[in-house]
């Protein structure tokens, strides 16, 4: 049922989007240079890697490390990437990635490959068996603010008590955080 309701949403969610989306990418391409998407190696169910796209915010010479790794992160960022990151549009590819099935809209955030220590607390718990999520009730509960071990809790416990009426309840969670902008550091 859950990957019935992530299509469905994800196709909805895609032609409602789709001038805004044409919009974010003639933006990318005009204001730097380099592709419009980024495609970002993730750790995905099972520890499985895969590409996940989003509207690149970061010049193309960025280092692949978490943002929160960078010495000076705003160094980095595109003309319009702190707009792109403040607002989300930035993940508005990932929607490709939950039509393919490679994440859902609600899971833990997909880790970087080399995220070593998030992948391995994962693990640990049993995380890495849930599909990866465009959002998440650790982003909700924190975003880019939380250490590894409270997001790893917090997945532990979506694990525990998922449910379609919970993955609703984050949906609508995070549609007002993104409103509001909490938890966004770049």
């Amino acid at each position: 049922m859950k990957r019935l309701f992530d299509l469905c949403l994800a196709l909805c969610a895609a032609l409602f989007f789709a001038i805004p989306f044409l919009f974010v990418w003639l933006m990318v391409r005009g204001t730097s240079k380099g592709p419009a998407l980024y495609w970002s190696e993730r750790v995905g169910q099972n520890n499985v890697i895969f590409k996940m796209p989003k509207f690149r915010s970061m010049r193309v010479d960025t280092p692949a490390v978490a943002t929160h790794l960078l010495a000076n992160p705003d160094h980095f960022l595109t003309p319009i990437g702190s707009f792109l990151r403040k607002t989300s549009l930035d993940e508005l590819p990932q929607l490709l990635s939950i039509i393919n099935g490679d994440m859902s809209f609600v899971g833990p955030r997909p880790a970087l490959f080399n995220q070593d220590d998030l992948i391995n607390l994962r693990t640990q718990h049993g995380v890495e068996k849930l599909l990866p999520g465009l959002t998440g009730w650790a982003q909700i509960n924190g975003r880019d603010e939380l250490p590894i071990p409270d997001k790893v809790k917090l997945d532990v416990a979506y694990m525990q008590q998922q449910s379609f009426w919970f993955d609703v309840k984050i949906i609508v969670l995070t549609f007002f955080k993104v409103l509001r902008r909490d938890g966004i550091q770049h």
